[in-house]
């Protein structure tokens, strides 16, 4: 009966052990001040450490702060020239330290534990409908998705997006369409360093009250990622696009024209972030034929997959069809699903 008891407070001891072991298993992060937390490192780019904790949540921890940071187990390194580095188990603010112990400058990693790759993007809808003294109906979806991708075999990233917008007012016989246009567009991106990318792109636009039967786009060029960060991006490009327009009272248009982009996203905190886009094609036999596309707004998160946005867009045709204005201004406020 003894030897029974002893059996089972060692059985129970032993189990007690292996569950406050792996209890306390965890990752470390020592901070210059002496604060220490425990959780796990998400990730560590772009000079910022994501570090998700039990006690705190989620939080941002600026690289200069890092006293030391340990991993319960390796996690995998990317470096700066796109080769898949040793798995690393710790660091600090200057260089993190290698599964065989040897260490590598962090300003050489690029990621720590870098995200899976898999396609990200969002669906807004916007609607409004006015009924009693004045009739009206406004209605618009648009959808964007990218797949970037960095690794040993591929260093590209894929872009799609479209959008739709509709509006109608007035009843039955009286009613008019002051808004009817739709877009899609696709970019491939090749990138030949860490920030330089030759790209090959086309964009389909129809608009029935611009008289815009169909307007077809490719081009090809070249763009320079200044930034990359989970934070912020900023991207300009350049490069010749071919743009044939075909309009319903004033026929076919079409030349080959310059084409000067940026696109810019600032993610303020974890849930309100902002983003600014602009696209500039002169025609090369008369720079003042152009397309001009630029837009800004601002996106708040309502939970983790659901947000509102509102932005304000601007679309300029400096040689439109014959009756139709040059510009083109919507204000934009919709409830979006993001991916």
């Amino acid at each position: 009966m003894n030897h029974s008891i002893k059996q089972l407070v060692l059985a129970c001891a032993l189990v007690g052990c292996s569950v406050v072991g792996t209890t306390a298993r965890a990752d470390v992060v020592t901070l210059k001040n002496g604060d220490k937390l425990t959780g796990t490192v998400v990730d560590v780019a772009g000079g910022t450490m994501t570090f998700k904790s039990p006690v705190v949540g989620e939080v941002k921890i600026k690289m200069e702060d890092v006293g030391t940071f340990t991993t319960d187990a390796p996690v995998p390194t990317q470096l700066k020239t796109g080769q898949t580095g040793q798995p690393v188990t710790g660091g600090n603010a200057t260089e993190v330290t290698t599964a065989s112990g040897a260490t590598i400058p962090l300003a050489d990693v690029k990621t720590v534990n870098p995200p899976a790759q898999k396609w990200t993007g969002s669906i807004v809808a916007n609607l409004a409908v006015v009924r009693g003294n004045t009739d009206t109906f406004d209605a618009g979806l648009s959808a964007d998705a990218a797949l970037r991708r960095d690794d040993a075999k591929n260093n590209d990233r894929f872009t799609l997006a479209a959008d739709y917008n509709y509006s109608k007012t007035g009843t039955g016989t009286a009613a008019v369409t002051s808004a009817d246009n739709w877009l899609a567009s696709v970019q491939y991106d090749n990138f030949w360093t860490e920030k330089l990318y030759g790209y090959a792109n086309f964009k389909y636009e129809h608009d029935r009250i611009a008289q815009l039967n169909y307007r077809v786009a490719p081009g090809v060029g070249l763009g320079y990622q200044w930034i990359e960060t989970p934070k912020v991006t900023f991207t300009t490009e350049a490069g010749i696009t071919y743009v044939y327009n075909d309009y319903e009272s004033t026929g076919v248009d079409e030349n080959i024209s310059g084409r000067l982009a940026y696109q810019y996203t600032n993610k303020f905190t974890d849930t309100v972030s902002m983003f600014h886009n602009l696209e500039y094609i002169p025609a090369f036999n008369d720079p003042g034929d152009y397309l001009l596309t630029t837009d800004i707004g601002l996106r708040a998160n309502l939970t983790k997959a659901m947000f509102t946005q509102a932005k304000v867009e601007l679309k300029r045709d400096s040689t439109p069809a014959e009756g139709s204005l040059k510009n083109d201004l919507r204000f934009v406020i919709g409830i979006g699903w993001q991916f």
